[in-house]
This record gives C-alpha cells, sequence and structure tokens, in this order.
C-alpha cells in the first residue's frame, strides 16, 4: 500500500478550493480565480481608498493578500475587498444625461451666497 502525501508551502492552494476547473497546472488556475478589487484605509477616521486589484481563491485569501502587497510598510489600519463582479458603475459616456437632473436644483449649489473674504476654500 502506497499512500501519497501532499506538501503545501504558504501562498499554496489546495486544488479542491481553487475554484478552477481541475486543471493542476499553478498558472492556469490563478488566471481562472476572480478578480478582487482592494480598498485600504490609510488612518482611522479616514475614507477608505482603491489601492488595486488582484486575484486571489476566496475572500480570505484576498485579504490576506492585499496585506501582502499593499500594506507591506504599514500603510493601513483596514483592508476591504470586494468581487469585481459585484462593482457597478455609471458609463462615463452618459454622463451629460446621467448628472443633468441635479443642474436645475439650484438650491443645492450656494452660488449665490456672498462668502467674506476670510473664508478662502469654499
Amino acid at each position: 500500500m502506497h499512500i501519497q502525501i501532499k506538501k503545501f508551502y504558504y501562498g499554496d492552494i489546495p486544488e479542491e478550493n481553487t475554484g478552477g476547473s481541475g486543471n493542476t497546472e499553478k498558472h492556469t488556475n490563478e488566471l481562472s480565480w476572480p478578480l478582487w478589487e482592494v480598498f485600504i484605509r490609510s488612518k482611522q477616521g479616514l475614507d477608505h481608498k482603491h489601492a488595486g486589484s488582484l486575484r486571489a481563491a476566496d475572500a480570505q485569501m484576498a485579504v490576506e493578500n492585499a496585506r501582502d502587497v499593499y500594506t507591506r510598510r504599514q500603510e493601513g489600519v483596514s483592508i476591504w475587498v470586494v468581487e469585481s463582479k459585484h462593482v457597478h458603475a455609471s458609463n462615463p459616456d452618459d454622463a451629460e444625461m446621467f448628472y443633468e437632473p441635479a443642474s436645475d436644483k439650484i438650491y443645492r449649489h450656494p452660488t449665490f451666497y456672498d462668502l467674506p473674504d476670510e473664508l478662502k476654500h469654499m
């Protein structure tokens, strides 16, 4: 009787967890992993900013890889990862039509107020 023992190293994913098509080539499996968008908050109280994208087999792996890639010098206090297929955005070509309704609401634009000269950053 022969028992086969598999060794896993840091960063290795067992084939049953890769979400791939069963192909044993590492490069092919990595390309079949979903794309994740990474957001980092650099300091407490600030907004999360988009830092980049990476491929990972699951959310936990995406968070760990984002930590290793985007916060190597302790730049962050919080990491968000979102699978790219769940991000929906407006089309830049439709910007005029999409944002046009805001221009007819003058009460949203304080252009009719007189501001004192001491107020420089408004």
